[in-house]
Formats: C-alpha cells, structure tokens, sequence
C-alpha cells in the first residue's frame, strides 16, 4: 500500500465522517511521521507491514466515531501539542478564546503588581491546555521573566485527568516552569488552598440529556467533564439546564478571589446568559460575555471584590 492508495483508502473508509480527507491525512501523518505537505511529496511511497496494519486499524477505530485526537494521542491548542486520552475532553478551538484572553489579563496584572507573585487557578484543567498554554504563553510571548511567573494550581476531580495535566506540564513546560505548577485532585475547590488573582475554569456545562445524545455517536469523550447537571455527590441533580456545576462554582469563584481578582469560565450558548446573571447575584462587578469563533455566547468574564 503507497501513501496514495493509502489516502484513498482512508476516504472512502471515512465517507461518513464530516472531515474523511483531514481525518485520513492526520491519521496518516501520525502513523508514517510524514506532514502533511509531505504525504503529498511522498504519495509513491510505500507504508510498511506495520504501518499498513497500524493505518487499517486508525480507520477501522475512527469508523466506530472514535475521535481522531484520541487516535493519535495528540491535540494541537493554542499552537501547542498536548497529550490527549479519554479521560479528557479533547481541547477545543472556542476555549483557545478563554486561553487568549487569560493571558491578556494575566500580563497585565504581573505589569501592575511588581513587587509579588500572582496565583493563578486552573479549575477543571482536564488536560492541563488551559493553565499550561497560559504559563507558557507568558514566558515564551511576553517575554516574562521566570522569577515575575505566577504560580498555578491547576485542577480538578479526576485524578486520571491530573495524570494527563501532569504528563503535558512535563513534556511542554521547561523544569524551571514546572516549579511554579502544582496539581490538586479536589471536588471543585473542596481541596484547594488559598486565594487567586486569576480563576480560569472550563466547568461541566452540558444538559445531562444533551451529553447523551452527545455521546452516542462514540466520540468517547468523558461524562463527567461534560454533564453540568451533576449534584454535589456525583448523582444526577434534578436541573435540565447545564448550570447544576457552575450555580456551586460561582460562589465558590467569589470566596477564592483575591483583591482586584478577576475569573474567566467558559459556558454553552445556551447557558450563557443565565451563568452571567448568577455571576451578577453572587456580587461580581463588570460581567461580560465573550463570543466563540462563530460569533455565539461563550466565556464569562467578571471582576471579584
């Protein structure tokens, strides 16, 4: 089998995927090492047994609807690959929109607050995209210095999640980077200490019934990092709306603010507004909503005390 036949073979084994051409060429870029300028260079060349066996068995996975990130083990966020399994959501273009704007704000705090160190949480990290990519994106973009560094906590009830958090900060952050990430199995912030200038947090926001119509087409994600109608003790809470996580996380959000704190949090289109006006009754100041990359209702950002 050529690198042709071998796209051929993916496109039409994946015609009822949306993307069969992208989904056969990231497959196959995973599987032969070749970018994907290069399977167009290289379309005589010939895949190995292995990588011919590897290849069919991709498809065969990606037919079942198994995402292509959880295929190959990697998600590129905010121009940064990150480790994925199945027990994390796979990074999404629309929270890169959180991501960008955390550094915004985080940059500028440091600029205000020269003589100390911010603290900064990661709530709900799952993979660790969110936390990790803005740490890097401050030292490595804005150029600040290791010792200006905030220190992170990053997040979340899963402990298998931590495990991919952990795995990313080791592959994508510098040693000295690592030192100021610290990573906390907790019930929201039942276990975590202190106060924050900065809370970033991409809760469980998804109606329970929309999570399963979501799931049944075997995207494999993890439940638990997409229900938000889910009870204090992991049992379904009785809301229909997503909001079940964050109408617990607000408040929380609020104790956990320092002075001239400041949280983003990412929500659905449809809960949007409703996240906003609880954020607007637990006493935050400056509510607002940012759009996704389709234009639709997506992070919340507002000021603590």
């Amino acid at each position: 089998m050529t690198v042709r036949e071998a796209k051929s073979y993916g496109q039409k084994s994946l015609e009822n995927s949306p993307s069969p051409a992208l989904d056969t060429e990231c497959i196959l870029s995973f599987i032969t090492g070749f970018s994907r300028t290069q399977l167009l260079l290289e379309a005589d060349a010939g895949l190995s047994e292995r990588q011919k066996k590897e290849f069919t068995e991709a498809v065969a996975k990606r037919r079942t609807g198994c995402p292509v990130a959880y295929i190959t083990g990697i998600r590129e966020f905010y121009g940064f690959d990150f480790s994925v399994t199945e027990d994390v959501l796979i990074p999404k273009p629309d929270t890169e929109i959180l991501t960008e704007r955390a550094v915004e704000i985080t940059a500028e705090k440091i600029r205000l607050n020269p003589n100390r160190l911010l603290t900064v949480c990661d709530m709900c990290t799952g993979s660790g995209c969110i936390g990790i990519s803005v740490l890097k994106a401050l030292n490595e973009q804005y150029h600040i210095p290791y010792e200006r560094l905030p220190k992170f906590i990053l997040a979340d009830i899963s402990q298998a999640a931590l495990r991919t958090a952990e795995k990313n900060a080791v592959r994508l952050l510098r040693t000295r980077l690592l030192e100021r990430v610290n990573f906390r199995q907790s019930n929201l912030f039942e276990n975590v200490p202190g106060t924050f200038d900065v809370i970033l947090s991409n809760p469980p926001y998804i109606p329970s019934a929309m999570v399963t119509d979501l799931l049944s087409d075997g995207r494999r994600e993890p439940r638990l990092a997409l229900d938000g109608d889910v009870s204090e003790n992991g049992g379904f809470s009785g809301s229909a709306d997503g909001l079940e996580i964050i109408r617990r996380l607000i408040p929380q959000i609020k104790r956990r603010l320092g002075p001239s704190g400041m949280f983003l949090m990412e929500t659905g289109e449809y809960n949007a507004e409703q996240a906003a006006a609880y954020a607007e009754q637990a006493g935050f100041r400056n509510v607002r909503i940012l759009r996704d990359l389709e234009g639709q209702l997506r992070v919340i950002e507002a000021c603590g005390n």
